[in-house]
């Protein structure tokens, strides 16, 4: 189940403020470390690359308006698919 439309997104405060301060200063636009996943992308991100901590390490996105409704967390993939397990030279031996 969602979140109450009453409440609204869910914006982490300090997220925000990084990013009210980064865009007052303007210049360059560093990467902005968040361990926030659970957050809400707005529009005020569009064109700021986030670095989204995925449990190892901080993979970077670059934030833009198609992004925006949907989670940070959901473009830092916290599993890696290796493969599934396949036919290999061994196994045709056998048969």
């Amino acid at each position: 189940m969602g979140r109450s439309l009453k409440k609204g997104p869910y914006i982490d405060e300090k997220l925000l403020e990084k990013i009210k301060k980064t865009s007052r200063l303007g210049g360059e636009k560093k990467p902005i470390k968040s361990l926030s996943r659970r957050s809400k992308i707005s529009p005020e991100f569009v064109g700021f690359t986030f670095l989204i901590h995925n449990g190892r390490k901080f993979t970077p996105a670059f934030i833009t308006e198609d992004m925006v409704g949907h989670k940070l967390g959901e473009f830092a993939p916290t599993r890696i698919f290796r493969k599934h397990g396949g036919v290999t030279k061994v196994s045709l031996e056998k048969t």
